[in-house]
């Protein structure tokens, strides 16, 4: 058959009585074009009746372009059989006045193998033999067209609805591109892309092309590159970790274990909390498993990021104090109306509860969902009017109308109420904060400076 695609057809009932049918010039093999588009449904993932339903569309519109729409036909497939047959039907008639709908008397007896009469109906078939003498090349060639079109949006919609019903689960490719930014995955023989956000920093020059890959499918969109659903990956997202969990830890995948929640800085360091549904398993341990098999095996996938495993707790002060380890700490103060915690700690505990660039108390807030600032222990506060001329006194008259009389007050109080004092600016108020914390030689947290500027 070459290039050419053949047809479907699929039946459309219509009933029809003492109708001639036009001689059969010859015949085609159509068992072996009826298993050529089941293989074609095969190799492409289409369904079989989806794809009937192209063919008879596709035939449909070549048979109203030639005839016009209101032509009266059929279109006839057996797939168990393989027999495909379509008949252009007319009524015979003394004398013709719609040559699409009707055929003389003496024209039906020419092409009839038996005698015909009028008001009967003339069947003639188009064979697959001379559909492009029926229809003409530039007809056949634009059906072909419109077939393979079809066919290709339904590759792509079924493509979109696969992988938009997989987001979030992880998937192990091939990688067969390497780019300067992205990385190109194959899967089942569909494109995926890593892009260089996506990816964990430690890891550029790790991979090879032909290698295999472990990645989370994050998002998929349906208009890529050249119309294709592109599909997102992802190493550096909490999910990914989470997954991984899921993969390795049993008890986590079977809902005795739960991850309440997850801090990362992909590549680096981690912190996920989890929390056991049976008191009778303890849930980190659990996570690390024997000689650490379990955690060493995600740790490993994840270029050795350090994990470290925090049990959550529903007592917050508790649980704030857990995320903060390695560190040790000496006293915590909630303000749950703001989601803050002003969080004491040994002088000589500061820098490991701070960790290197500020990592630890972080990622300890964003576990928590707590803004942590720390307070070195036997720190004295500051009486307020020790800055006098930072505030103007009209400042500090209206800070004392809301009970803030020190400085360790003022950098504890809802920002959103300071903010109602006349004078008083989220600019303003960040240089305050910040003066008060040089003087008291600790670092701003960079949430709560966020939440400011938001406000």
């Amino acid at each position: 058959m070459g290039s050419k695609s053949p047809f479907f057809v699929i039946i459309i009932s219509k009933k029809i009585t003492m109708a001639k049918r036009r001689a059969k010039k010859h015949q085609v093999d159509k068992k072996l074009i009826i298993e050529s588009f089941v293989e074609m449904a095969r190799h492409k993932n289409i369904d079989k009746d989806l794809l009937q339903g192209v063919i008879e569309e596709t035939l449909s519109m070549i048979i109203r372009k030639k005839y016009g729409a209101h032509a009266n036909f059929d279109i006839i497939v057996n797939m168990e059989k393989g027999d495909i047959e379509i008949y252009l039907m007319r009524i015979i008639v003394a004398e013709v006045e719609d040559s699409i709908l009707e055929i003389s008397l003496e024209e039906a007896n020419r092409y009839s193998e038996e005698p015909t009469e009028i008001g009967e109906d003339f069947i003639e078939e188009i064979t697959l033999d001379n559909i492009a003498e029926s229809f003409g090349r530039r007809l056949v060639s634009l059906a072909s067209q419109n077939m393979n079109q079809r066919i290709r949006e339904i590759e792509k919609d079924n493509i979109f609805n696969e992988y938009n019903s997989k987001v979030g689960e992880i998937i192990v490719g091939e990688i067969y591109q390497l780019r300067r930014n992205d990385i190109l995955v194959m899967h089942n023989k569909t494109e995926m892309r890593l892009p260089r956000e996506e990816q964990i920093p430690s890891e550029p020059g790790k991979f090879k092309k032909a290698q295999t890959i472990k990645a989370i499918i994050k998002e998929v969109r349906r208009n890529g590159l050249g119309g294709q659903p592109e599909i997102i990956l992802s190493r550096a997202s909490d999910e990914f970790l989470a997954r991984l969990f899921e993969v390795e830890i049993p008890e986590i995948y079977d809902g005795v274990i739960q991850i309440r929640s997850i801090a990362r800085d992909p590549g680096e360091r981690s912190k996920v909390a989890v929390y056991s549904l049976d008191e009778r398993v303890d849930p980190v341990g659990a996570c690390v498993g024997m000689k650490g098999i379990r955690i060493h095996s995600i740790v490993r996938e994840l270029n050795n990021e350090n994990i470290d495993l925090i049990e959550y707790s529903d007592n917050i002060a508790e649980f704030i104090k857990k995320a903060l380890s390695p560190a040790k700490v000496k006293d915590i103060v909630l303000n749950t109306e703001i989601r803050s915690a002003s969080v004491t700690v040994p002088e000589d505990q500061v820098s490991l509860a701070i960790g290197r660039n500020g990592q630890n108390v972080r990622l300890a807030s964003k576990l928590t969902g707590y803004s942590l600032s720390l307070i070195k222990e036997g720190g004295e506060d500051i009486d307020l009017t020790e800055f006098r001329n930072e505030f103007g006194q009209d400042m500090l008259d209206g800070l004392e109308e809301l009970s803030i009389e020190t400085a360790r007050e003022f950098l504890e109080f809802d920002p959103e109420k300071l903010l109602a004092v006349v004078g008083m600016t989220k600019e303003l108020l960040l240089e305050l904060r910040s003066i008060i914390l040089i003087e008291f030689e600790e670092k701003e947290n960079i949430d709560l400076v966020e939440k400011i500027k938001n406000l």
